[in-house]
């Protein structure tokens, strides 16, 4: 079969899994967003609260980043469609929004862009593989944007040093509680069978 061929057949396949929405998808996929914001929502007192934990080396307080970055991973894993993990991820930042965070509604756009990173790593793997690996690379792509975005916006004042192992500890947070999390409960809810009416419901 020529590479012509196989990248035909990838978006075939691709586009006919978008196709394959069904009102389930979005429901769990909104239900999935909204609970996990509450827990955004709490996880926003827990940063607020730990902070002065970590004045003598702010960077570690990135050890507790993982959990905002959950919620793509999570949709993707449990839904498997096209778009799972950017809708996830953004019905989760408009309920962070809306309860009330120190962040306004730049979280919003935090979301997004923690939606799309793994979005494009399923997107690689054609929607076809949601073992542990393929959810610790999700994971750590969503972990690149705050690794980024947080350097260039709220610690500009930070030494270099402090912004890289700031970032590396982002990923490595996201990678373990979103990534490893994510898997797990994905597995967990599987085992209960509460995923019934989705192929995760194999695990």
């Amino acid at each position: 079969m020529s590479t012509e061929t196989g990248r035909t057949g990838f978006w075939r396949d691709v586009l006919g899994r978008l196709r394959g929405w069904r009102t389930v998808d979005i429901v769990v996929a909104a239900v999935i967003g909204v609970a996990v914001g509450v827990v955004f929502w709490l996880w926003n007192i827990v940063w607020s609260v730990t902070t002065p934990l970590f004045v003598g080396f702010p960077p570690a307080q990135a050890a507790v980043y993982g959990m905002w970055l959950i919620s793509g991973v999570l949709g993707g894993l449990v839904v498997r469609k096209p778009g799972a993990a950017l809708l996830t991820s953004i019905a989760a930042s408009l309920v962070s929004a809306v309860l009330g965070t120190q962040w306004g509604v730049m979280v919003i756009i935090d979301g997004t862009l923690q939606g799309l990173l793994p979005e494009l790593v399923f997107l690689a793997f054609g929607y076809r593989r949601w073992g542990m690996g393929a959810a610790v690379l999700a994971a750590a792509a969503a972990g690149l944007s705050p690794a980024v975005r947080d350097n260039l916006v709220y610690n500009v004042t930070w030494p270099l040093h402090f912004q890289l192992v700031y970032g590396v500890i982002v990923v490595i947070s996201s990678a373990v509680i979103a990534g490893v999390g994510a898997r797990l409960l994905t597995t967990a809810l599987a085992r209960s069978g509460a995923l019934a009416p989705f192929p995760s419901a194999r695990g």
